[in-house]
Order: C-alpha cells, then structure tokens, then sequence
C-alpha cells in the first residue's frame, strides 16, 4: 500500500479533522507520516503501528499579525526540510497539506519537483479568517494578497479538499477550477462520540445543564451564552452553564461572570479534558450550545461541536448561521439569532419548558445527518487519495462522481446570498470579483467595490435541507453519486474544528 505524509500546523492527535484522515488511510492500510507542531507534554517523535508523528519544538504565542508571520514561516521551512528528507529516504505516495496557512502547501516542494502528487486540505477561507479576526475588512491590500496567496497554492497542489460548500463556493469564485477542489465535510468521530458506551442522562426535576466545549475565543460567542444565563437565573431552578476548554478569552468570560454574578451558575474546567471526563460531561448535560458569532468567516463554516451533540443524542441551541442554515434547518436544532442573548434566553426557556421537543430535535437532527457522517465522507475522501496516488485509475473527480460539464467546467455564480444594496455592517462578497463568475457574466471594478447586504438569518426563500434534490442531504447520500456538475448555477451549501 501507499506512504503518505501529512503536514499540519498544529497539534495532533488534538486536531480531529486529521486525526480521522490519518485513521481513514490507517485502515485502508497505508502507513502514515505526520509532521506538527509539538504540544507541551508530547514526545518529538513517536510511532503506532503505521503510524509516525514527528513534532516541530517551535513556540506557539500568535500575539501578533508578525508574531503570526513569523509562526507560519517558521514551521513552513521547517516542514519543507523535514518533508524533502523524509521523501528523499521512504519516497512518498501522496504529500497532503492541511491549512491554515494556505501557502504551507510549498512545504511539500521538494517532493513535488521530484513527481509526488499533493493534497491540500483547505481548512478555513484564510482571507475570510484574517478579515474577520483582524477586523481589517475583506479589501484590505493585506487580505488581498492573502487571497492571491491562496489561489498560487491551490494550484501548486495537485487536488484540493475542504469542509464546507460555502467555502468551495468562495473558492471557485475567487479563481479555482471547479474540478480541482471537492468538500469533505467534517463530521464527529463516532468511535469517540459514542452515546452507547455514555447515554444521555434523563432531565431530572430542579436541574437544567448547559454545556460547551471547545477552545475558549470570542469567535465562539461563550459571552453570549453567560449574558443569557445571567437573566435566567432567576427564571430556571437548577441552571447551570459548563464551558469546557482553554483559550485566549477565558479570563476575559471568567471576569464577565463575576460582574454578572453568576459565578455560581457557570462553571470553567480551564482547561481541554481527558476524553472520558468530555464524554461524561456531555451525557449528563440537558443541551449542548454552539454560540458562534456571525461574520463573513463563520458565514461559510460549520462548528465540529454541534455534530458532537448529535452524535452523543443531545439537544442543542445553535446560532444562525448562512452554513448551519443550508444543512440544517429548525427541525434539528433550538436555533438563536447569533450575538444575541435575548433571543438565547428565548431559546433555553422553550426547551427548558419543553423536554419533548428536546428529544424530537435529536431525532430529526440524526435523521438529517445521516448524509453527513463520517463513514460515508471517508468513502469519499478515500476515493480522492486513491486516485492521486494510482493516477491510473483515472481522473479523481471522475472517481467520485464529478459530472464534467459538456462545454467544459465553468465557474459557478455568485451565490445568491449576497445582494446588491445598501452596507448595514454586513460582510462584503468574496473576493475576485474582476473575472468572470458566471457564464457570459462579466463583472467590472465597479460592481467590485459596490456597496453589499446579506439577507438576514433565516430569509431564504427557501429550505435547502428540505428541497429534495437540491439539498446537501441529496448531494451527500451514498457518498458523492449526488454531486452537481460545474455548470449547474444553483446555490449549495467546517473549521471550526472545535479543538483547533
């Protein structure tokens, strides 16, 4: 079978989405080299099986936009070294690179000179990310060359993947071969995930626990759910709220808790739980949030967490979101406006008052999810590596169901999402918009630098995950045989890996 390495900046086995690759190729039986970052605590190097880790000693502080250049370039070389000299001594199959950043793709240079095909494994939409995280705006020179970088290193890479159909979308339209990039979505490790080695606690009398976990930043909304708790308190008997995880906003939530006075009612772990603790801590919870706020970066992502929830059985309160808006729909999930804790309070007090509805959420949510699940996607993510690594097969979009346009691929519309109109604080459309986006449509710097809205949560005009054929669910089912061909203009729907 194949040798291939995988180049992540980060730290593994925390990083679920690479944690489920690397044990999709395991079980396939390829041997698998990781290259990381090292994580306090963690060998340099260790070995499983078919299994290698090799961990970078670099530091990891991001206190700055430079601090932020300086991390990326220095893994960069770093992995570029490491990864030529691997190739040079076991001769890989396949290079894959998982961002961010995109350009750590040329850290697999040297073996692709020498022939070596390579996957990147596009994580996040980077000028969305820095935009968004910086507040700079999406026209940025800065966020401009991010997204120049970005387009050089999809194709530098021989194929490309990523989490979400939004994000696809935006890569297309910003200059990406509609047959080079396929989405694999993330989805919960079920192995892990499992509500039958810990079923969900029966909701008692008097108690009523709400739990997130996850890295602790202010992207994931936790203020909002302890400014929701805090005018409940008084309401629910029993409320309680459990933030599971670490980060850079806790002491900033724990201080939030203290002026709100509901230090009793929120309680912090501090820091990322053993597995099991994780795992007990959710069964015995009455609902799972996911609070992200809403911007041009989370407009495209899905957050790994709500399909924690759904795989152990638990309710869950969910933010809108345009991406959890295309997948899923009311059925699935206690949905709230995001950054608002008012309409969260309005959500908690409903399934509080309403443990039956708790449980037909779970139901659907299973139900919708189905298409979604790993085992399918790894099908399909398998099928990708394969036909990189054995190019005789045949053309890896082919492989997996891709329907070649007659007159060739095209680029696909903007989506439908956005609008022309007046700018009320919403995020601007992708980048790129001085190219063609469709079929005979040209669009010039004067549409470019237009003023733009996006439809409030909830305001399509209708129920992607509803439709039928149209729906992600559809286009998901028995792996990749629903796929829409490249010309097809119809508008389709993670990062958020909640330990990343």
């Amino acid at each position: 079978m194949a040798r291939i390495c995988i180049i992540r900046q980060g730290n593994f086995p925390l990083d679920p989405r690479v944690r489920r690759e690397a044990d999709a190729l395991i079980s396939a039986g390829h041997t698998v080299d990781i290259i990381c970052l090292r994580k306090p605590g963690l060998p340099l190097f260790e070995r499983d099986g078919r299994l290698s880790v090799r961990r970078l000693p670099l530091a990891k502080r991001r206190t700055s936009t430079a601090r932020y250049i300086f991390e990326y370039l220095t893994f960069l070389s770093a992995a570029m070294v490491l990864s030529s000299v691997l190739h040079l001594r076991h001769r890989y199959d396949l290079i894959q690179v998982n961002s961010i950043p995109d350009f750590l793709v040329f850290a697999a240079l040297g073996p692709r000179v020498l022939g070596c095909p390579v996957l990147l494994d596009l994580h996040e939409c980077m000028p969305e990310f820095f935009g968004t995280k910086f507040q700079t705006g999406l026209r940025h020179p800065v966020v401009r060359v991010i997204a120049w970088l970005e387009q050089i290193s999809i194709r530098f890479a021989s194929y490309a993947i990523t989490c979400t159909d939004q994000m696809r979308d935006v890569f297309v339209a910003r200059g990406t071969p509609p047959e080079k990039i396929e989405v694999i979505l993330n989805g919960s490790d079920e192995e892990v995930f499992d509500a039958t080695r810990f079923p969900p606690r029966s909701r008692e009398p008097g108690r009523f626990v709400l739990v997130c976990h996850g890295t602790v930043e202010e992207r994931y909304g936790l203020d909002t759910i302890i400014r929701a708790v805090a005018l409940l308190k008084d309401e629910i008997p029993g409320l309680r709220l459990e933030i599971i995880g670490e980060g850079s906003f806790l002491e900033e939530l724990r201080q939030l808790a203290r002026d709100l006075d509901v230090e009793r009612e929120v309680s912090f772990s501090g820091t990322f739980l053993p597995m099991e603790e994780l795992l007990r801590a959710i069964a015995s919870a009455d609902a799972g949030v996911v609070a992200m706020k809403r911007d041009a970066f989370r407009d495209i992502t899905l957050c790994n967490k709500m399909f924690d929830f759904i795989a152990m059985r638990k309710p869950a309160l969910v933010s809108r979101t345009r991406s959890v808006e295309e997948y899923f729909d009311d059925t699935c999930f206690q949905m709230f406006r995001s950054d608002d804790e008012h309409d969260l309070a309005r959500a908690i007090r409903e399934l509080h008052a309403d443990p039956a509805r708790g449980e037909r959420l779970v139901q659907r949510a299973v139900q919708v999810s189905e298409a979604y699940r790993w085992p399918s996607q790894q099908e399909r993510y398998r099928a990708i590596v394969e036909g990189l690594i054995r190019p005789s097969t045949g053309n890896v979009s082919r492989m997996i169901g891709w329907r070649k346009a007659e007159n060739g691929p095209q680029p696909r519309p903007l989506p439908q999402f956005w609008e022309r109109g007046d700018h009320s604080g919403t995020c601007p459309p992708p980048l790129g918009l001085g190219k063609k986006l469709g079929v005979g449509t040209e669009v010039g710097d004067d549409h470019a630098s237009a003023s733009w809205k996006a439809h409030p949560a909830g305001s399509q005009s209708r129920s992607p995950n509803l439709s039928g054929k149209d729906s992600p669910q559809t286009r998901y089912l028995n792996g990749s045989s629903a796929r829409r061909s490249p010309n097809e203009t119809t508008e389709h729907a993670a990062s958020g890996l909640h330990w990343e």
